[in-house]
């Protein structure tokens, strides 16, 4: 009896976030270690189905890349990176395509298979994501940034209670795919559809104060904040994309940023329907 009260509870307190989410948008950006050819941990699917059913509109946008660098490496090519960035050639960009690809058709069809109505996309498909070039220091070949997002076929999906699957390539001017980093693209969308929320999973626990200490997480950092904390070096190395792309996407309209740790079974509801939280929230 005392476990029945206790999820009727958990219940309760969930109901409020389920109203007020009701038919919002949220872009879910799925990428790193966690995500290989066999697509994404099951209880984050089932997370994103319980969001759909209860009248949410998710959107997935995923990596890749361990799987793209032992698809290079299986072709003879050995991944180069340059300040973070993958250096993409002509070959590497076809290899990157293929790879993504086969995690995206995995991922539709664990969703599919748990109950839920999903579908595919390329970012370089139908005009969704156009980029220009990506110039720097260096020279990173076949390398994008976004110049613009057309939602068209995504707000189509949503509005048929489809969920979009989507990886991260763009098309240029000159009519060629280019690799576009996962967290921009998935900003960018939020940005575009005026998201509820955008959510970064990753493989820590949010930013931290002191990396080695997870008591000494920040459950909530205004968008202000976010920018001091890199120029003081406590956000570095890999955290500083994610955090900037969060802080763009609360910038352009979205309502609320989230980075969240995978590792934690059922992590987004629990940052989504609960009190508490089990992340940082970036807000405005």
């Amino acid at each position: 009896m005392r476990e029945a009260i206790k999820k009727s509870e958990v219940l309760i307190e969930a109901l409020p976030y389920i109203k007020k989410f009701f038919e919002k948008v949220v872009v879910i950006k799925y990428g790193g270690s966690a995500v290989d050819e066999k697509g994404i941990e099951k209880s984050i699917l089932e997370d994103i189905m319980f969001m759909n059913y209860a009248g949410m509109m998710p959107i997935i946008v995923h990596g890749g890349g361990p799987f793209i660098s032992r698809m290079m490496k299986k072709a003879g090519i050995e991944p180069k990176f340059i300040q973070g960035r993958r250096f993409t050639d002509s070959q590497s960009i076809h290899i990157i395509d293929k790879a993504l690809r086969v995690i995206n058709r995995n991922i539709v069809k664990s969703l599919k298979d748990i109950g839920s109505e999903a579908f595919g996309l390329s970012g370089s498909e139908n005009g969704l994501i156009r980029v220009k070039k990506m110039k720097g220091k260096s020279d990173l070949g076949f390398v994008g940034e976004v110049t613009s997002v057309d939602t068209t076929v995504v707000k189509r999906l949503i509005e048929d209670n489809i969920i979009p699957v989507i990886y991260p390539l763009g098309i240029g001017r000159d009519g060629n795919a280019y690799n576009v980093n996962a967290d921009d693209v998935a900003s960018e969308i939020a940005m575009a559809l005026k998201a509820e929320k955008f959510v970064l999973l990753t493989n820590v626990r949010g930013i931290m104060k002191d990396k080695k200490d997870p008591s000494t997480l920040f459950h909530t950092l205004r968008a202000i904040e976010v920018d001091k904390l890199i120029k003081r070096k406590v956000i570095d190395a890999g955290m500083i994309p994610k955090a900037e792309a969060c802080v763009n996407a609360i910038r352009g309209g979205v309502k609320k940023a989230h980075i969240l740790d995978v590792s934690i079974p059922h992590a987004l509801l629990l940052e989504m329907f609960t009190d508490k939280g089990i992340g940082t929230e970036i807000i405005k």
